[in-house]
């Protein structure tokens, strides 16, 4: 099982999912915002994630990597709030959090593994 392709999927279908859900809602000031922010954020996961894959060395690899973790940090937090206000359906929220979760999880602990390589 190819670890790199599995979570370049999986970061491209997480960036999709976040646009497919929030395209449709009306627009407003404040969610345009955030709407904008958060597929930004999203998005920058998966384009990072692909850069972490064809790095040409140890310290470009983690470079890009702590990118890939600030940015689905930051599209955890933009889904607190989009949950706070009540902008997405329960059901559909839970399901991009779990995710969101999940990829934090494993993108620090790769950023932490790749900074114990260059040490």
């Amino acid at each position: 099982m190819d670890f790199n392709q599995i979570f370049r999927d999986r970061t491209k279908i997480f960036s999709v999912l976040i646009i497919k859900s929030l395209s449709p809602l009306p627009s407003s000031d404040a969610l345009s915002i955030i709407r904008k922010q958060i597929i930004r954020s999203a998005t920058s996961v998966a384009a990072n994630y692909r850069a972490v894959s064809r790095a040409r060395s140890d310290k470009e690899r983690f470079a890009k990597m702590c990118i890939v973790v600030e940015e689905i940090d930051e599209t955890q937090l933009w889904l607190e709030i989009i949950e706070e206000l009540e902008y997405l359906e329960l059901e559909k929220l839970l399901a991009l959090k779990s995710e969101c979760e999940e990829l934090v999880k494993v993108m620090t602990t790769y950023k932490f593994k790749l900074s114990q390589s260059l040490q």
